[in-house]
C-alpha cells in the first residue's frame, strides 16, 4: 500500500513537471518567436527592399532619360512622343506574359538562386541600354528588363508568405514595395546630380547634352551586384535555408503552416492553377490593379515632364518629383500597418484609390494654380502606392494555398500591367501642356477601381458570414486544411 501511494506520488511529480517543461516551452516560444521575426527582418527586408528599388529605378528611368537626351540621340528627336512611349510599354509586353509561368516556376528552385538570378538579368540589361543607339537597340534592351523583373515582383509577395503570417504581412509588404516610392524619389535625385555634373562630354563628347548614358550605367550596374550578393545572403525556405538552427526552423515551419496547411516545397497542385484560373476575385482583382496600374506607370514615365508643365526648368522638374515620392512611402507604411491591426484591407485599397481619383480631378479642374496642381501630384502618388501595395498584401493570404498564390497573384498582376501599356501611351507630346486625355483615363480607371476594390471587401465579409453561419466560427489558432479546396475550404475565412 505505501508503494503504491509513493508510486502514484511519484507519477504525480513526474505530470507536474511535465506540465512545467510545457508552460516553459509554450512561454520561451513566445519570445523566440519575436526574436526570429526580428532575425528574419534584419535579413530578407533589407536585400529584398534593395532588390526592388533598383528594380523599379531600371524599370522607370526612361522619365528622367527623357529630360536628358534620350529623345534627341536615340529617337530622332521623337517630335510626337510615340516613339518613347512604344519604348516605355514594350518592357511590359515581355513582363506579362512571363509573369504567370515564371511565378509557378519559381517553387521549384532555391529562392536565392531565383532571386539572384533575376538581378543579374535585369541588371546586365539595364546596363547594356547605355550602349543603345537606336529604337529598336533600346526596344531589345526593354524586352530583356522585362523578362527578367517578371521572376522577381511577383514572387515576392509568395516568398514572403513562407516567413510571415496574415497579421505580419500587410507592413512587410508596405515596406517592401514603398521602395518602388522611395526608387522614384531616388531616381529623380540621381538625375538632378547627373545634369548638374554634367558628364555627357565623357560619354558622348557632345558638350553634356546625353547625361542619360551615365543615368543607366549608375542605376544598372548596383542591381547585377546586387543579384551576386543575393545568392549569398537570401534564405531559401524554412525548411532547407542555413540560416536557421533546429528550434528557429521549428519555430519558422509552425509559423509557416498557422493557419492553414496546404501543399508545401517544390510542389505545384495542378488543380489549384485551374482554381485560380476560374476564380473572379482574381480578374477583378485585375480590373483594380489595371486602374492604379495606367496611373502608377505614367506616373513613373511622364511625372518629370507633367511637372515641368508648372513652368519649372529640367533640372528642378528632376528635384520636384522626390517629395511626392517621399510622402507616398509614408501614406503606404502608415496604411499598411493600420489594416494588419485591423486585419481589414478592402476599405484601405478603395480609399487610396479615391484619394488618386481626386488628384486627377484636381489636375483637370484646377488648370492655372500651380501650388494646387502639386498638391493633386501628391494625391495622386500616395493613393497609387498605397492601394498597390496593400492589395498585394491583400491576396497575399486570401488565396490560401502556395500553387493558387503563384498562380492568382501574378494573374491579376498581369492583367494589371496591362494598365501599364496603357499609362505609357496617354500623354502624347502633342497633348501638352495640359495632357486633358491622359489626367481624364487616369481618374475614370481610379474612380472604377475604387468601386472595385468596395465589391470585392463586400464578398469576403459576405462569404465569412455564410461559412460563420453554415460551419461555425473557426477557432483563431486552428490549423486549416487547405491542401485540397485552397480558400474554398469551409474553415477557411479571408481577410475582407
Amino acid at each position: 500500500m505505501l508503494d503504491e501511494e509513493k508510486r502514484v506520488s511519484s507519477d504525480e511529480k513526474e505530470t507536474q513537471s511535465r506540465s512545467d517543461v510545457v508552460d516553459h516551452k509554450s512561454a520561451v516560444t513566445s519570445e523566440e518567436e519575436k526574436r526570429l521575426v526580428r532575425k528574419l527582418d534584419r535579413r530578407i527586408l533589407p536585400i529584398t527592399c534593395l532588390l526592388y528599388l533598383f528594380a523599379y529605378l531600371d524599370r522607370t528611368n526612361l522619365g528622367n532619360a527623357r529630360l536628358q537626351g534620350l529623345a534627341q540621340e536615340n529617337l530622332n528627336g521623337d517630335p510626337t512622343g510615340t516613339l518613347f512611349d512604344w519604348v516605355n510599354s514594350a518592357f511590359f509586353f515581355s513582363y506579362i506574359l512571363c509573369l504567370v509561368p515564371a511565378t509557378i516556376t519559381s517553387k521549384l528552385f532555391p529562392p536565392s538562386y531565383w532571386m539572384a538570378a533575376a538581378a543579374v538579368g535585369w541588371g546586365i540589361c539595364s546596363t547594356l541600354m547605355a550602349t543603345t543607339f537606336n529604337f529598336g537597340s533600346l526596344i531589345a534592351a526593354r524586352v530583356g528588363l522585362g523578362v527578367f523583373e517578371a521572376g522577381f515582383g511577383p514572387a515576392i509577395p509568395l516568398y514572403f508568405s513562407f516567413f510571415y503570417t496574415r497579421t505580419e504581412m500587410g507592413l512587410r509588404m508596405a515596406y517592401w514595395f514603398g521602395f518602388a516610392a522611395v526608387a522614384g524619389a531616388f531616381g529623380g535625385l540621381i538625375a538632378f546630380g547627373v545634369q548638374q555634373v554634367g558628364y555627357g562630354p565623357y560619354i558622348a563628347g557632345t558638350g553634356g547634352e546625353w547625361d542619360w548614358k551615365v543615368l543607366f550605367l549608375i542605376e544598372g550596374i548596383p542591381a547585377f551586384l546586387l543579384g551576386i550578393l543575393t545568392f549569398f545572403v537570401l534564405p531559401d525556405r524554412p525548411e532547407s535555408t542555413r540560416y536557421f538552427n533546429a528550434r528557429e526552423r521549428e519555430i519558422a515551419m509552425e509559423r509557416m503552416n498557422r493557419g492553414t496547411s496546404a501543399d508545401v516545397g517544390a510542389v505545384i497542385n495542378k488543380e489549384h492553377i485551374i482554381t485560380a484560373l476560374l476564380d473572379w476575385r482574381i480578374y477583378t482583382g485585375g480590373i483594380i490593379y489595371f486602374g492604379v496600374n495606367c496611373a502608377l506607370a505614367s506616373i513613373s514615365a511622364f511625372l518629370p515632364t507633367i511637372i515641368k508643365t508648372f513652368g519649372y526648368t529640367n533640372a528642378l522638374a528632376q528635384l520636384l518629383t522626390v517629395p511626392p515620392y517621399a510622402v507616398a512611402a509614408i501614406v503606404l507604411c502608415m496604411t499598411s500597418y493600420t489594416s494588419d491591426r485591423m486585419q481589414n484591407r478592402g476599405l484601405a485599397v478603395a480609399s487610396a484609390c479615391a484619394v488618386g481619383t481626386i488628384g486627377y480631378l484636381l489636375l483637370l479642374t484646377v488648370p492655372e494654380n500651380v501650388h494646387v496642381r502639386y498638391f493633386a501630384v501628391f494625391c495622386i502618388t500616395s493613393g497609387t502606392y498605397t492601394a498597390i501595395g496593400v492589395i498585394i498584401a491583400w491576396y497575399a493570404h486570401n488565396l490560401g494555398s502556395e500553387t493558387k498564390k503563384a498562380t492568382g497573384i501574378p494573374m491579376f498582376m498581369a492583367i494589371g500591367q496591362c494598365g501599364s501599356i496603357l499609362g505609357s501611351h496617354i500623354y502624347p507630346s502633342t497633348d501638352g501642356p495640359k495632357y486633358i486625355r491622359g489626367f481624364a483615363i487616369s481618374c475614370g480607371l481610379e474612380a472604377f477601381s475604387t468601386i472595385c476594390a468596395l465589391v470585392l471587401w463586400v464578398s469576403y465579409m459576405y462569404e465569412n458570414a455564410k461559412r460563420d453561419r453554415e460551419c461555425g466560427r473557426p477557432d483563431p489558432g486552428a490549423t486549416v486544411d487547405t491542401s485540397e479546396l485552397a480558400d474554398k475550404a469551409p474553415m477557411f475565412r479571408y481577410i475582407p
